[in-house]
């Protein structure tokens, strides 16, 4: 489509989460978005999209450039994208990759990313070939090099599998991760941390972590200060759904582990709705990229609703919220025309996620 092609866009456009936050239309011209009817729009070439309207969804956690082997070559990574797009992902948090992927942001038929450089794991914690594998006296310096190398996020793994004690206990000690955040924070990047189960939470959030991926651990002791102190989590339920299969092939070697993994899971939706009631910020991730297929996001939008969240908080938390969390915009003004059109009304019934109508990126219709 050339760049002189202006879009008009109508039907329902749906700016943010109330009500009042509607429009009938909106237009893209020279790729960027206007709420006013351009001058001269009627000399000029002129497409109609027509539907219900939402910004580029998110995916907020996601890992292009990795599978479960680890690195991938770029036309995979490309795939890896491509697909995300067309489940109408335009916008990724890229929460942990071994892959260079800054080719992409110089193709404009593929998603923005966010990300947050490699993985930093304790030594022999985490899959082979993800991460960064340090210890404690080296995290602040590999926090501080990821820190530069990514857009303003730093990925720690907070815990993961310790074979002496046969289940999963925390990577770092209170000093380290409280040494390793401030450094984050002091070169303007915020922490996240890969946490399944309950004992490093505390240490995490009283050191100023910012979210915590999967969350699983939460309990009615750390949710009010995950609460009070505005720690994000990301639940990426549709991989939570994997814990039963995961227990089961750790249940010879790793009893402890695998009944741990299946109590996780069994609390999964009532950890998540306790979590949003208290007020916690919950955000759209997949996982996508390591076991997991990418173009997930419809399919955990569905998982939050399930979970008990209202079906337009978990609309913004793929969304306007997400977004705005990211510091990237939705449908405002001068915005790039990142958008997905739905055949009817996403609020109603978020299963149309799955099956957009068109898709829209940078003001080209690339689906």
């Amino acid at each position: 489509m050339s760049d002189d092609v202006v879009l008009h866009v109508k039907g329902r456009v749906l700016l943010g989460a109330d009500d009042g936050q509607v429009r009938d239309e909106l237009w893209v011209v020279g790729g960027r978005i206007t709420h006013e009817r351009p001058t001269g729009a009627a000399g000029r070439d002129v497409r109609t999209v027509e539907g219900w309207v939402l910004p580029g969804l998110v995916d907020a956690h996601c890992h292009v450039g990795l599978d479960a082997h680890g690195p991938v070559p770029d036309d995979v990574s490309e795939k890896q994208a491509l697909t995300d797009r067309d489940a109408g992902a335009l916008l990724l948090r890229d929460a942990g990759s071994p892959s260079d992927t800054r080719w992409i942001d110089d193709r404009a038929d593929l998603p923005r990313i966010v990300r947050a450089g490699r993985h930093i794991a304790r030594t022999r914690r985490y899959i082979r070939n993800y991460a960064w594998e340090v210890e404690p006296e080296d995290l602040t310096a590999h926090v501080a090099r990821e820190a530069r190398r990514g857009d303003g996020w730093v990925k720690l793994v907070g815990d993961w599998i310790d074979r002496d004690a046969g289940d999963l206990t925390a990577c770092w000690p209170r000093g380290a991760v409280e040494a390793a955040i401030a450094e984050a924070h002091r070169l303007g990047a915020r922490v996240t941390a890969h946490c399944f189960a309950e004992d490093s939470l505390r240490d995490l959030v009283e050191a100023g972590i910012d979210c915590v991926e999967h969350a699983t651990g939460l309990t009615e002791d750390t949710i009010p200060l995950f609460a009070e102190r505005g720690v994000a989590i990301v639940p990426t339920l549709v991989n939570i759904a994997t814990f039963p299969r995961l227990a089961e092939g750790g249940e010879a070697k790793f009893p402890r582990w695998s009944a741990h993994m299946r109590r996780l899971h069994a609390r999964r939706y009532d950890t998540v709705r306790a979590a949003h009631d208290a007020g916690i910020p919950v955000y759209v991730g997949t996982d996508a990229g390591g076991s997991l297929p990418h173009g997930l996001v419809a399919a955990e939008v569905a998982e939050l609703v399930t979970a008990g969240i209202p079906p337009v908080q978990a609309l913004s938390a793929t969304t306007w919220g997400a977004r705005r969390w990211l510091g990237r915009p939705g449908l405002e003004e001068g915005a790039p025309a990142d958008l997905v059109v739905y055949e009817t009304d996403p609020r109603a019934d978020v299963r149309v996620l799955a099956a957009p109508r068109r898709i829209v990126l940078g003001g080209r219709v690339v689906g």
